[in-house]
C-alpha cells in the first residue's frame, strides 16, 4: 500500500498569474486531482487490502493447499495498518474541521 501524496504546487495567493488559466484547463490542479483524488486512491487501496485479506482467510478456512498461513497473516496485518492510518487521517481531518469552524473571525 502507498500513501505517499504528490505535491500540487503553490498556493493561489503565492503564485504568479494566479488568475490566469490556459484554455481548456477544467481546474488548477488538473489531471492529478489534488488532495481529493490522493484520499480516494488511498481508500481504495486500503478496500483492496482488506478484500484481499477476507479472500486469503477464507481460502485459508477452505483449506486450500496454494495459501500459506503466513501468507494470510501477512495481508491481515497490512490490511489492519492500513485501516488504522485511514481511521487516524480522518480523526485529524474532523479535528481540523472543527477547529477551523471555531476560529473567531
Amino acid at each position: 500500500m502507498d500513501l505517499k501524496l504528490t505535491p500540487v504546487g503553490m498556493p493561489t495567493s503565492v503564485r504568479p498569474n494566479a488568475g490566469v488559466r490556459p484554455a481548456g484547463s477544467a481546474s488548477p490542479l488538473g489531471a492529478s486531482g489534488g488532495f481529493a483524488g490522493a484520499l480516494k486512491g488511498a481508500l481504495n487501496e486500503v478496500s483492496a487490502a482488506q478484500k484481499e485479506s477476507t479472500n486469503l482467510q477464507r481460502e485459508v478456512q477452505m483449506e486450500n493447499p496454494k495459501v500459506s498461513l503466513e501468507e494470510t497473516m501477512v495481508a491481515i496485518q497490512k490490511a489492519q495498518i492500513g485501516f488504522q492510518a485511514t481511521l487516524h487521517v480522518r480523526n485529524r481531518m474532523v479535528q481540523a474541521y472543527t477547529d477551523i469552524m471555531n476560529m473567531q473571525v
